[in-house]
């Protein structure tokens, strides 16, 4: 990940905006302006631990001088009670950017261990674990990014990212064939076309259409398998669709009818924050 990258520092920077206010009172009260400390990262259940690089540069933001060390790598387990990062430096910035710091690593880490779950569920099937556009509003580079750490894809970043036209855009165009060719007319060609698609019915008309994704919206495991009969190999095939509800066994089953691609907005959506904490030690 590109820490530099402009967009990330202005996360940080509005996240550490909002946490501040006007002002760390309490540090500022009760610290001597010149006291230095060190504190120790450590992870209070086991999980994929992701977003080391932004959480260090919280503090880079801060203070240039702060040291942020780690003994792991974005992606790398953890388990509970490990400690695996350090940071060292100036007590007053530490303390103003710790809870900025422990936020982030934490919503990005229970993103990527989530992610990683559900993609060891499909382990040996073609199919891949991808996000949605149901992300934290401003934190969408960062949430998309503990996806693929933890092991699966990314669906568009944004509307600009590619065509996807679902049961609104085709009530409005007067159905599938007339929405997908008037993206083509309108589109640029390096754009993919992707159609939602709720019954086999409309996967015939989608195919026919020349859809390059096909969508398999809130459809049954025998619904799924025949659209893959029906489409052959000849579009992309995505599931979607509460897919985060389903348990181990019927998310296999949904994998297994030999889609392409399975998105679940759960992964960013509801994904529960991984426990960490940050405590200062005496030297």
């Amino acid at each position: 990940m590109n820490i530099n990258n402009i967009n990330i520092d202005e996360i940080i920077l509005n996240a550490l905006r909002e946490d501040i206010g006007t002002g760390d009172i309490t540090t500022i009260a009760t610290i001597p302006a010149d006291k230095s400390a060190r504190g120790k990262y450590t992870a209070k259940e086991a999980g994929i631990i992701c977003g080391l690089e932004v959480c260090g540069r919280v503090f880079k933001i801060l203070d240039e001088n702060i040291e942020f060390k780690t003994s792991k790598k974005d992606g790398d387990k953890v388990e509970k009670g490990e400690v695996f990062a350090e940071v060292s430096g100036n007590a007053r910035n530490l303390l103003t950017g710790e809870r900025t710091s422990i936020n982030i690593l934490q919503r990005m880490s229970g993103i990527a261990t989530l992610t990683a779950n559900f993609a060891a569920q499909i382990a040996g099937t073609k199919a891949k674990i991808s996000d949605t556009r149901k992300t934290t509003p401003g934190l969408r580079v960062l949430e998309k990014y503990a996806v693929k750490t933890g092991g699966g894809i990314n669906h568009r970043f944004n509307l600009a990212d590619g065509i996807l036209i679902k049961d609104n855009h085709i009530t409005a165009a007067g159905g599938i064939k007339q929405a997908v060719a008037s993206a083509r007319a309108n589109a640029p060609h390096t754009l993919k076309i992707e159609v939602e698609c709720e019954n086999l019915a409309s996967v015939r008309e989608a195919l026919q259409a020349g859809a390059d994704i096909i969508m398999l919206d809130n459809m049954g495991v025998k619904d799924m398998r025949e659209a893959v009969n029906i489409i052959s190999g000849n579009a992309i095939i995505e599931a979607s669709g509460n897919m985060g509800d389903l348990n181990a066994q019927d998310l296999l089953a949904v994998a297994e009818t030999g889609v392409d691609i399975i998105s679940m907005s759960t992964i960013t959506a509801s994904a529960k924050s991984l426990d960490i904490s940050l405590k200062f030690v005496l030297d």
